[in-house]
């Protein structure tokens, strides 16, 4: 069910959005979308994503919850690892009083993918029509399921930020259903396609044959849907969007290309990429390698700086411990081998490794990946990835050093950089 096409809000790369202007944007748009007595679910990202939630939460609670009859939020982990209770209440910025208190009302919900129970088929793609998004490069039909809960209420609304992303082009959008709050099915074969087009190709691209896969997943989806689509710039809001789903992430992807795309003259030697707390794992923090590989010269070095990070995936570090990290053709060209892995880590695997060759038994990866983390040299070598001491790193020593070829990026995994046509 599509609702009438009005967006409402307004965004520019160079303003803030104040509190008061979040609110007046919200209090337009519920108005506008008639939401009283209605069943509401917000679909929120986890805590892998700046976002300022505990602001919008708020704003949402305030304006909904004496005029809707259930005001309920799902958080959109992917395969991403629940969040305790604990980090729900740090998410949504209440304490464990508020959060029984006076926001009683709403219900937080993490998105169980791990119970197969939990999810709803919805739909088929067929072979054939992936086979035409994809321009031959897959043809594999894929059911299509997402998470049950979601048939208990009258209105979806995703509530999420819009960064360039390595998959699907621009994250945000549809794609809070799939892979956000989806069934193995829709992630594995998008994330496979993407591996396809290859990171390189995809990331910072408005319209991909990933999101055509993903918005023809969210068409199964006959629940009126909404989209509430915000640009981060720092910690603050550049751009706030609400309305149909297409249009309001069509308008915030605009604005992240504006915000969120950082252009160089050339290519660098080596980039220290110095990743945020907020990613725990390697399968978040490879967005270190991710938005730097445009910009990195043949045969450089990413150094992915965590010294935090003491694990290479919770969900899925059995199975990448199996099949390493690897270029793209060193899984298409021995895909009998490989076939039987999940397909989202394959995928994984090779936006991680970027780009390569994979000939008569040999692969050469375009660049080298290097993690300076808590984990140790023993399972970066097992997994083929080059490892660094973190001790041995003074973040400060890559300043200033654009000229040599060495560039420093303090908070990485959110700006793409791109080097200038």
């Amino acid at each position: 069910m599509q609702q009438q096409a009005t967006v409402i809000g307004r965004g520019n790369a160079s303003a803030v959005l104040s509190e008061a202007d979040v609110r007046g944007i919200l209090a337009q748009a519920f108005k506008e979308y008639e939401l009283k007595g209605k069943r509401v679910l917000f679909i929120i990202p986890d805590g892998t994503r700046t976002a300022p939630i505990p602001l919008l939460f708020r704003a949402i609670y305030d304006q909904l919850h004496e005029e809707v009859k259930t005001l309920d939020f799902l958080i959109a982990l992917g395969t991403h690892m629940p969040m305790s209770p604990e980090a729900i209440n740090k998410l949504v910025g209440v304490t464990p009083a508020e959060r029984h208190g006076r926001f009683s009302k709403a219900r937080i919900f993490n998105h169980e993918w791990q119970d197969k129970e939990n999810f709803r088929s919805i739909g088929h793609i067929a072979a054939n029509d992936i086979k035409q998004i994809s321009s031959g490069l897959l043809a594999h039909g894929v059911d299509v399921t997402v998470n049950k809960l979601i048939f208990d209420y009258d209105q979806l609304i995703v509530c999420g930020p819009v960064f360039p992303h390595e998959v699907a082009g621009y994250s945000g959008g549809n794609k809070y259903f799939f892979p956000g709050i989806s069934g193995p099915e829709v992630i594995n074969l998008t994330h496979w396609l993407g591996a396809l087009i290859t990171n390189f190709e995809v990331i910072g691209t408005k319209y991909t044959p990933v999101r055509a896969v993903i918005d023809r997943a969210a068409d199964f989806i006959k629940i009126a849907k909404l989209a509430m689509t915000f640009v981060v710039k720092g910690h603050d809001l550049s751009g706030l969007f609400v309305g149909p789903m297409d249009e309001a992430w069509s308008a915030a992807a605009d604005l992240s290309s504006q915000v969120h795309v950082i252009y160089t003259e050339k290519p660098y030697q080596t980039i220290l990429s110095v990743m945020p707390e907020m990613y725990d794992d390697i399968w978040t923090a490879g967005k270190g390698m991710y938005k730097m590989e445009p910009v990195v010269a043949d045969g450089g070095e990413v150094i992915i700086y965590a010294p935090h990070i003491d694990e290479i995936s919770y969900t899925h570090g059995k199975v990448i411990d199996e099949i390493g990290y690897h270029c793209r053709d060193y899984f298409a060209k021995q895909w009998d081998k490989f076939k039987h892995h999940p397909w989202g880590v394959l995928a994984h695997s090779t936006h991680v490794k970027g780009q390569g060759t994979f000939e008569n038994g040999i692969e050469k990866p375009r660049v080298k990946v290097t993690l300076a983390t808590k984990i140790s040299r023993e399972r970066c070598e097992k997994v083929n990835l080059g490892y660094r001491d973190p001790a041995t790193i003074n973040p400060a020593d890559f300043a200033n050093r654009e000229h040599e070829g060495v560039l420093l990026v303090k908070k990485a995994g959110e700006m793409l950089y791109r080097l200038k046509r």
